[in-house]
């Protein structure tokens, strides 16, 4: 026998254990199965009642489903006011039965009782699929134009459930929902200013027929503003907060970029922000609101200040909620408005708060107030903070510090200041792409190189735990240490001053390689300094260079049987190398200066590992300092500075060595090779000279560890110079042919087609320039179109900037690349396409291998 639903709540709330009380419903649930098979209606009624009250214990309730659609169509209003419930619970947009529910809402809405016309629209709104919107979308429009208020409004809610799953439907809804703002009903009025809303985000073009409506729209939020206690609409002192923040967010839609609408609103939008009580969360809604309205619209300057400073006023609030929405507020609006700027100390005191979101969103906002006047006093409060931060803020809070010091920094001293003291603070946690802006920094500052290696020494003794300090220490030292010394190097820790030898740098060098923190990385970098320091010793005639220099070939040939094969061959290679003084001071003289740079650190990867110098060889970098590959985001100054730049390599490197055997001229071929620097090196493994390429293939790439210049300069052939027969040469002063350019087709499918077109200068051996088009394939056309590429190691690769973005049909937008490769070389692409669909809003995103070109292109033959 079927108990009523109060003794079933009542035997469940008594069970003991879960296991009774799934005894318990597993019983109820069969004799809920066979009572189904009755035609009982009062039993079904008391069935449903109970089967929704296991569904909401978490329990399968989908048997009952048919069972509603039969209370739905009793003519008992309590019935279906159950029967809609239940398919409100047990049934989604996504399930067939679904579709014997149409006929039911569809009479429902028809029916002569406003409650059950409301039951069938709430049920619509609720559980509509596109098929049921479509079906049902004229019976909506109608209810639209109902004389009865409470229809009305739910009719306006069942509007934009269409209008979300069919938005074409849009159309049918515009001319009620114009009535339907002049309603007085605020209900009827709320319902109907949110469907406008939706149909203004669904589709910016809607705006335009809605601007003839923001004098009415005024004229409703100055009534409630102005009105004064009203009991049915009243919530915590203020007359239905609900309507103004929509009225608010409608107004925020309509001024957007439309300056007339703007000066409309602007003397209701000053009054709600002055006379709206702050006291409570009800009066902070419509503030925030308020604020976000006027920022978005055509304001006054005087308007936007009063809203800066009413988020300023947010974030002295006690609720981590208000202060939290000021916060990411203020950060949109930072670089836009100065006003910001007077609430800086308020945002660095958040910067102590106890909730982490809190802490988050005000590091971001410190970020974006740092210019050149504030650039001391944000310095010091961000790296306070970075001396107590968790470690996951501190990656990007050293990437933020070392930008804002490269951007507004006052002076060079300064600059290298805060660099040490975020590598001292936060070590471990420096980016790759800061240690080498600092290394470039102090390369060239040469006034402060001798101050730099004594503030490294003394930190890195101090503390040898960041990875970071110490790589940029044993660099600097390894470069430099000659010239502290020289200095007259000394430490002053305030009681009395102690004077660096060569000896006492030695020995910090043997801390670090035996101490635990190091590793392959900086064992390699420690190596390669001490070979430099036997040299620079040697050079500034200290008095125990000798002895140092002894110490010195011990440390490396205790390496020579090393696990780690990088090490124990450089070991070897040193320890030849010091067996030939007239070639080992060419190799460890002084690097010249890398090229000065701006460092670019728009999306870092937080997973690289800190204090790698290697990249992925296989993903494409995201180009961040990486020269091996580049999205469309580098400037034309940029890109073709760096291409001069690699044009110049093989000139630097004869320069190191004295020699000019690397630069494009070369001998008569009757004439000797000359014997140099180079061809002694080679000596050293048994290769007594360098031998021309005669192939023509490219060299073998160097590895990227800085120590590898020796194993690439022994195996790296040098290129074999161009030379020019006696025909050719004659006609060298007379016109060249045009080049007739081919195309390759790298990309043809989704609605897009990409080609590229190679041009050569036969001057230019080994650069290749090569123009990327983008049309669209049929009428749809495509939006968005993000194209990145990446070449081998051994290539080089500079973008410009794309022409547009959006290729429509008939139109052809077009992107610059320049490819620098080994003559000879054939040139490879990885190319990573991403793209919108203009029509189906589809997001296409491919990546594809290239290797159509010919393979004489480096060589300057098309």
């Amino acid at each position: 026998m079927l108990v009523p639903i109060t003794a079933l709540i009542k035997a469940i709330r008594a069970c003991k254990t879960l296991a009774d009380e799934r005894t318990l419903i597993q019983k109820e649930s069969a004799a809920i199965r066979t009572s189904f098979k009755e035609e009982d209606s009062f039993t079904r009624h008391n069935n449903i009642a109970k089967l929704l009250y296991i569904h909401m214990l978490g329990y399968p309730a989908h048997f009952g489903q048919i069972e509603c659609l039969k209370l739905v169509a009793s003519p008992r209003f309590s019935d279906k006011r159950l029967g809609y419930l239940g398919i409100m619970l047990l049934l989604d947009e996504n399930q067939e039965v679904l579709m014997l529910v149409t006929n039911s809402l569809k009479n429902d809405m028809n029916h002569s009782n406003m409650y059950a016309v409301g039951l069938a629209l709430c049920t619509f709104a609720n559980i509509s699929s596109e098929e049921m919107s479509r079906d049902l979308c004229n019976e909506i429009e109608k209810l639209l134009g109902s004389s009865n208020t409470y229809i009305r409004k739910k009719a306006a809610l069942c509007a934009i459930r269409v209008i979300r799953r069919v938005p074409e439907l849009m159309d049918h809804f515009l001319e009620k929902a114009k009535s339907l703002l002049h309603d007085r009903n605020h209900g009827v009025l709320l319902a109907g200013v949110t469907l406008v809303n939706e149909m203004c985000e669904v589709d910016e073009n809607v705006r335009g027929e809605f601007k003839n409506a923001v004098p009415l729209l005024v004229k409703h939020l100055k009534s409630l503003v102005t009105t004064g206690y009203s009991p049915e609409h009243d919530v915590g002192g203020i007359t239905d907060p609900f309507l103004q923040v929509k009225i608010l967010h409608l107004l925020r839609h309509l001024g957007q970029g439309d300056a007339e609408a703007s000066e409309a609103m602007n003397d209701i939008l000053a009054q709600v922000a002055t006379n709206t009580d702050s006291s409570k969360n009800v009066g902070n809604s419509i503030l925030y609101e308020t604020v976000l309205t006027i920022l978005e619209i055509e304001s006054d300057s005087g308007l936007r200040v009063m809203a800066i400073n009413i988020l300023g006023k947010f974030l002295g609030n006690r609720d981590n909620n208000i202060r939290y929405v000021a916060l990411n507020t203020l950060n949109k609006v930072a670089l836009s408005d100065n006003a910001v700027q007077r609430h800086r100390d308020v945002v660095l005191s958040c910067l102590s708060d106890g909730d982490v979101s809190i802490r988050r969103r005000a590091l971001e906002l410190s970020y974006a107030l740092i210019n050149e006047q504030n650039i001391r006093i944000m310095m010091r409060e961000l790296l306070a903070f970075l001396e107590v931060a968790d470690n996951d803020f501190k990656s990007g809070l050293t990437t933020q510090i070392s930008l804002a010091a490269e951007r507004f920094a006052p002076n060079k001293r300064w600059h290298i200041d805060t660099a040490l003291r975020t590598l001292t603070l936060a070590g471990n946690y420096v980016r790759e792409e800061v240690l080498s802006g600092f290394i470039r920094l102090v390369c060239h500052t040469a006034e402060l190189q001798a101050y730099t290696a004594q503030r490294l020494y003394q930190a890195l003794r101090e503390d040898i735990s960041q990875e970071s300090l110490t790589l940029a220490t044993v660099w600097i030292l390894g470069e430099f240490g000659d010239i502290m010394l020289q200095n007259g190097g000394s430490i002053d820790d305030g009681e009395h001053v102690t004077e660096i030898k060569d000896s006492d740098i030695v020995d910090l060098f043997q801390l670090v390689v035996d101490s635990p923190y190091a590793n392959t990385l900086i064992r390699q970098w420690t190596i390669m300094a001490l070979a430099k320091l036997a040299i620079r010793f040697a050079e500034a005639n200290t008095p125990s260079a000798s002895v140092q220099q002894e110490r010195i070939r011990e440390i490396l040939a205790g390496y020579s049987e090393a696990t780690e094969l990088e090490i124990q061959q450089r070991s070897v290679e040193f320890g030849q190398l010091f067996t030939k003084p007239e070639v080992v001071g060419g190799v460890l003289e002084h690097m010249p200066a890398p090229e000065i740079k701006a460092t670019i650190m728009g999306t870092v990867s937080e997973k690289r590992k800190v204090g790698s110098t290697r990249a992925d060889k296989d993903s494409l970098v995201d180009l961040m300092g990486d020269e091996t590959s580049t999205t469309g985001g580098l400037t034309p100054t940029s890109a073709l500075d760096h291409l001069a730049s690699a044009q110049n390599t093989q000139d630097l490197l004869a320069d190191i060595f004295g020699s000019s055997d690397m630069s494009s001229s070369s001998p008569a071929p009757t004439q000797p090779k000359p014997p140099n620097a180079v061809n002694d090196i080679m000596s050293l493994f048994g290769n007594a000279s360098i031998s021309p390429n005669p192939t023509g293939s490219s060299p073998a790439p160097a590895t990227s560890s800085s120590l590898d210049l020796l194993a690439s300069m022994a195996s790296a052939p040098a290129p074999t110079p161009p030379t020019t027969s006696a025909p050719a040469a004659a006609a060298a002063g007379s016109q060249p042919p045009k080049q007739q350019l081919q195309s390759y087709t790298a990309y043809e499918k989704n609605g897009l087609k990409i080609t590229l077109t190679p041009k050569v200068n036969p001057a230019q051996q080994g650069m290749v320039q090569i123009l990327a088009r983008f049309t669209a394939i049929g009428q749809e056309g495509v939006r968005n179109v993000n194209f990145q590429a990446a070449v081998p190691k051994t290539q080089q690769l500079q973008m410009l900037a794309m022409s547009n973005g959006d290729v429509t049909d008939g139109s052809t937008e077009t992107q610059q690349m320049r490819v620098i490769a080994p003559p000879g070389a054939q040139v490879r692409l990885r190319l990573r396409i991403s793209f919108v669909k203009a029509e189906s809003g589809e997001t296409v995103q491919e990546q594809v291998d290239f290797a159509g070109f010919p393979v004489g292109l480096t060589l300057g033959q098309m």
